[in-house]
């Protein structure tokens, strides 16, 4: 997941929902947090348009309930402060699935 930056306090998470970013909410004991790991970077290399954070559910933990966000992993996407889009559920997530979300916000 090289292609992330890590969301370490609340203030560089609020600065970086002013771009068009997209947020995987995860854990490192998730299974399928996980599953994801082999082929995300696909993903966010063929979506460029975008920036990529990732977001340590358990570290985060007030922020993930503040955004309604149990399930994990998740994304959601934002543009300018404005929430654009999420895929939040607690399913296991296909690679097909998480390029049709980034189509929808696109």
């Amino acid at each position: 997941m090289d292609t992330f930056t890590n969301i370490e306090t609340l203030e560089q998470f609020e600065k970086a929902t002013q771009e068009k970013s997209v947020f995987l909410f995860t854990t490192d004991w998730c299974p399928d947090c996980l599953f994801i790991k082999p082929f995300i970077g696909e993903i966010t290399k063929a979506n460029p348009e975008f920036n990529y954070y990732v977001v340590d559910r358990d570290k985060h933990i007030d922020l993930c309930k503040h955004l309604d966000i149990m399930g994990i992993p998740s994304f959601v996407a934002f543009d300018a402060g404005h929430e654009t889009g999420r895929m939040v559920n607690k399913l296991r997530k296909t690679k097909a699935d998480i390029q049709s979300f980034i189509n929808s916000v696109k």
